[in-house]
């Protein structure tokens, strides 16, 4: 009896300091206690997340047999995803008119958070609550305010007609790639705002006042200074209109047409009315790494061309 109280004794002694060290390191590492508060979320987002990307992986190297899938594992639709030329063609559509919108929103965007964060001294809250009023109206309402704006008989051909400057409304303004970039433009205009907006507002303005001591005028402050130091915000405007653009149906149905229609107008179509779910999870990946690629790209390009540049 006494040898075994003698054995389990240290065994008694040892759990609690193996805890007690496990607490000490918690306390000691701000990375661990972060880990721990966000881990509900993080499971969560980890669920959502995993679960439909590994279930399109999945459909991916299945085949639609008629009303059945042939859970067979093949490569045939990435094989008829690359040999069909309409697929290729619509996503380099997608990646074109994407692109065009990034540029054109960041372009207009950086302007109105310049002024917010370096000439709106008073009332900044009121600018802000302002630059957000796209989110008060749904994004299906603004495409739709959108189509009324360009259509046959909309905003613009009357105005012009009143104003005798046309005589046949213009056809040319809906139903076009360039009607699917103003729409997207406008819809997405806050998410480039906004980023840029706080990567303005945090630059030292101390750093403004010592380039103009060293003699640098107001363009090559602006380059040497502000343009490097606010192009954490700028890719983030960039990566959060690019992405979703991309992926967008909506908008190239409503006021596309068949000029402006986009890849993702194909996997809507597949997971639905043509009831083809493995090639549609196909198309969907091939979009998915194609997007990853560039953004790894744009990224490591842009942070290149931002350390010359400072």
């Amino acid at each position: 009896m006494v040898e075994r109280t003698q054995v389990a004794a240290p065994q008694a002694i040892q759990a609690p300091d193996f805890f007690g060290r496990l607490r000490a390191l918690f306390l000691r590492s701000e990375g661990l206690r972060g880990y721990a508060l966000l881990s509900p979320t993080l499971l969560v987002m980890a669920a959502t997340m995993c679960v439909p990307i590994g279930l399109t992986v999945a459909y991916s190297f299945w085949t639609q047999d008629y009303l059945d899938i042939d859970t067979t594992v093949t490569l045939a639709n990435y094989e008829q995803a690359f040999e069909r030329p309409i697929y290729m063609a619509l996503l380099l559509r997608s990646l074109a008119i994407s692109g065009i919108v990034t540029f054109t929103t960041v372009l207009l965007a950086y302007p109105m958070a310049y002024f917010v964060a370096f000439h709106v001294h008073k009332n900044k809250l009121f600018w802000i609550i302002f630059m957000t009023l796209p989110f008060w109206s749904s994004y299906l309402l603004r495409v739709f305010s959108w189509k009324i704006i360009l259509g046959y008989e909309g905003v613009i051909n009357k105005t012009l007609l009143n104003a005798g400057l046309i005589e046949q409304p213009l056809t040319f303004i809906l139903y076009n790639p360039t009607s699917v970039v103003v729409t997207l433009a406008h819809a997405w205009a806050a998410f480039a705002i906004l980023p840029i907006y706080v990567s303005l507002e945090k630059i030292d303005r101390s750093l403004l006042e010592a380039a103009t001591d060293l003699g640098d005028g107001p363009v090559a402050r602006f380059l040497r200074v502000t343009l490097p130091l606010s192009m954490p915000g700028v890719i983030a405007a960039s990566l959060m209109i690019f992405i979703p653009t991309v992926g967008d149906y909506i908008t190239p149905t409503l006021v596309g047409g068949t000029d402006g229609r986009m890849i993702a107008n194909v996997i809507q179509a597949q997971f639905g009315r043509s009831n083809n779910w493995p090639m549609g999870a196909a198309l969907a990946l091939i979009v998915m790494v194609t997007l990853t690629v560039i953004s790894v790209i744009y990224v490591w390009v842009t942070n290149k061309a931002t350390e010359r540049i400072a």
